[in-house]
């Protein structure tokens, strides 16, 4: 969607602050997200290594009933790593093989 590719493209060019807004312009204007948009904004977050935000947009992907999967737990496990969680990183490795990714 363009949605998705102008949330990839923000996250590309490390603006994962603009990533973000355009993700939350879709959520106030009522626009579905799919897996694809989702994922975008989670690898925007961990480009920031921000594994905060990341997993915020973890939790909205799975209040608004969209399925994660490999690419979407890869860049929150990166956003981790890359901020020194690696606690984190290791619960959500193991949430991946609890859901079956």
């Amino acid at each position: 969607s363009t949605f998705s590719a102008a949330i990839s493209a923000c996250g590309q060019n490390c603006e994962w602050e603009k990533a973000l807004y355009v993700f939350d312009v879709m959520a106030l204007g009522k626009v579905k997200s799919d897996t694809i948009v989702f994922n975008a904004a989670v690898s925007a977050c961990e480009k920031a290594g921000d594994w905060k935000k990341a997993l915020h947009c973890v939790r909205v992907m799975t209040e608004s009933k969209v399925e994660a999967d490999t690419i979407t737990f890869n860049a929150l496990l990166s956003a981790c790593e890359k901020a020194g969680a690696w606690e984190k990183a290791l619960q959500y490795f193991n949430k991946m093989a609890k859901v079956g990714v």
